[in-house]
C-alpha cells in the first residue's frame, strides 16, 4: 500500500506568488525607489567629496614643493644681513681692499642665489606703509616725507615668491613736524 506524501494545501511560496498586488507591494515598492535614489544622492555626495579631496591634496603637495626651501632661506637671511653689515664695514675703513672686493663678489652671489630661489627684497624706503609687508618701530617727523610713508629702512624684508619671508623694518613718517 503507498500513501500519498504529497499535501494538497498550498506551501507559503505558493501563498506569496498568487497573491493579487496590494497596498503593501506599492508602499514597498515606494520604499525601494527612495532608498535608490537617497544611495544614488549618497554615491554622487561622496565621489564629489573624493574629488575635492584629491584636488585639494594636488594643491597641498604643489604648495609644499614650492615652499620647500622657505625655513632654510630663513635661516640664510640673518647670515646675509650680518654680512652686509661686515661689507659697510668694511666700505668705511678702506675703499680699495682686496679683501672689499672679494666681500663684494660674495654677496652677489648670495643676491643671486636668493633671487633664483624665488626670494626678493622687500623695498621700503619711500614707500607708503603697508603693515602686512613692513614692521614699523618709530615714528619720525619729516617735512620732505609725507604722513605714513617709510622714511627709512633698517632691517630688509624678503618674501619668498608671494609669502613673506621677513617683514621689513621701517620707521615710518608723521609728518611735518609742529
Amino acid at each position: 500500500m503507498s500513501q500519498d506524501t504529497t499535501n494538497s494545501s498550498p506551501t507559503a511560496v505558493e501563498e506569496t506568488e498568487t497573491k493579487t498586488p496590494d497596498m503593501s507591494d506599492e508602499n514597498s515598492l515606494g520604499q525601494i525607489q527612495a532608498d535608490i535614489e537617497r544611495f544614488r544622492d549618497l554615491a554622487l555626495r561622496t565621489q564629489a567629496d573624493f574629488e575635492n579631496f584629491r584636488k585639494r591634496s594636488a594643491r597641498e603637495k604643489e604648495d609644499a614643493v614650492k615652499y620647500a626651501n622657505a625655513s632654510f632661506l630663513e635661516r640664510l637671511i640673518p647670515i646675509l644681513d650680518n654680512f652686509e653689515l661686515g661689507l659697510a664695514a668694511a666700505r668705511g675703513s678702506s675703499e680699495s681692499s682686496a679683501i672689499l672686493s672679494g666681500m663684494d663678489m660674495v654677496s652677489k652671489q648670495l643676491t643671486d642665489f636668493l633671487t633664483s630661489s624665488g626670494v626678493d627684497p622687500v623695498n621700503a624706503e619711500g614707500q607708503p606703509f603697508d603693515p602686512n609687508l613692513h614692521e614699523a618701530v618709530a615714528q619720525e617727523a619729516s617735512a620732505s616725507v609725507p604722513e605714513n610713508v617709510i622714511v627709512r629702512q633698517l632691517r630688509r624684508g624678503y618674501k619668498l615668491r608671494d609669502r613673506l619671508l621677513r617683514p621689513a623694518t621701517v620707521v615710518v613718517s608723521k609728518g611735518a613736524p609742529e
